[in-house]
């Protein structure tokens, strides 16, 4: 009889099955296609039983829905961003915040997971739902929490939700559209900079200090 494992141990092997299980769902439903991919295709890949997969998913929808929350983990805004005390200060906090984001985002393997989200939203509602709530709304609600900061502050005039809305619009741009339509490259490190910089450089020429 083998020896019984310690707790921490089949903690450890759980956490490992669920990555090589994530990592060969993403992998799959990249190639093939997430209607086209089965779970036993999955199974296979990631080297554990179906019965093990269910065990830690339940289902090929679940699956898909832990790649988006897990990639979406890093959309979250710059934890070490500066207090906003000055116009140039808020141009620079959201310049940083327009670098990371793009710079997370546009990672090609980021853009694929949203591409199967959207392709899936129809028939997986659970997928458009962690997308929606996993990534989108924390990204725009950490930039509402800077843009209600400066216009309390008298730094910036308008009303939070509609600067974050024109300060997404001028960072994006059709951006998003050409990379998940494989029509775009994802831009450099330094056309992001460059990108990221001129939105927030536009945005104060529209909305000036608050009277």
């Amino acid at each position: 009889m083998s020896p019984k494992m310690e707790p921490s141990q089949e903690n450890a092997d759980g956490l490992e099955a669920r990555k090589r299980i994530l990592n060969a769902a993403l992998s799959a439903f990249m190639e093939g296609g997430y209607a086209q991919t089965s779970t036993l295709e999955i199974a296979t890949r990631a080297r554990v039983s179906k019965r093990e997969l269910y065990s830690l998913f339940g289902n090929k929808e679940a699956m898909l829905v832990a790649c988006i929350t897990e990639r979406a983990q890093r959309l979250k805004a710059p934890a070490d961003l500066p207090t906003i005390r000055s116009r140039d200060m808020l141009a620079r906090v959201l310049a940083a915040f327009g670098t990371k984001l793009l710079t997370e985002t546009t990672d090609p393997v980021v853009v694929a997971v949203f591409r199967l989200a959207i392709s899936e939203a129809v028939h997986a509602p659970r997928v458009a739902h962690a997308l929606d709530t996993v990534a989108r709304k924390p990204i725009r609600d950490s930039l509402r929490m800077i843009m209600a900061d400066a216009r309390s502050k008298g730094l910036l005039a308008g009303d939070p939700d509609a600067t974050t809305e024109k300060f997404l619009g001028l960072l994006w741009g059709d951006l998003m559209t050409g990379l998940l339509l494989q029509a775009t490259n994802r831009p450099s490190t330094n056309e992001i900079a460059r990108r990221a910089s001129e939105a927030s450089t536009a945005l104060l020429k529209l909305y000036p200090k608050s009277s």
